[in-house]
């Protein structure tokens, strides 16, 4: 009897940790799919990604482009694309909490 039930509960625990890895992929897809836009610069600088990290497009309005300053431009430019990918990765984190109940927040392994 006893074999029985631990038999149950070990199915049971299967089918979570199935319902879980398709939660888990479902959210990931969901993210990747994403589109973020920052800009930086009181909107000098604008950088377009995907969730899954791809760079979309990048704006910058014509009255930054300076011949005798092209390290502020650079610089505003790895602000925006850094910042971008912070938001995708942060939403990332929240969807992945959320698919596995926060369950997996704690293992340290990132985007998750």
């Amino acid at each position: 009897m006893a074999r029985r039930k631990g038999r149950g509960q070990m199915d049971n625990l299967m089918r979570q940790v199935q319902k879980m890895q398709e939660d888990i992929q479902r959210a990931q897809e969901e993210a990747e799919q994403k589109v973020f836009t920052v800009s930086v610069g009181g909107g000098a600088v604008a950088v377009t990604i995907t969730g899954g990290l791809e760079v979309q497009a990048i704006t910058i309005q014509p009255e930054v482009v300076d011949p005798e300053d092209v390290e502020m431009l650079q610089d505003l430019i790895l602000a925006a694309v850094n910042e971008a990918i912070q938001k995708s990765q942060a939403t990332m984190g929240d969807q992945m909490a959320s698919a596995t109940g926060g369950m997996l927040g704690g293992l340290g392994i990132p985007g998750l």
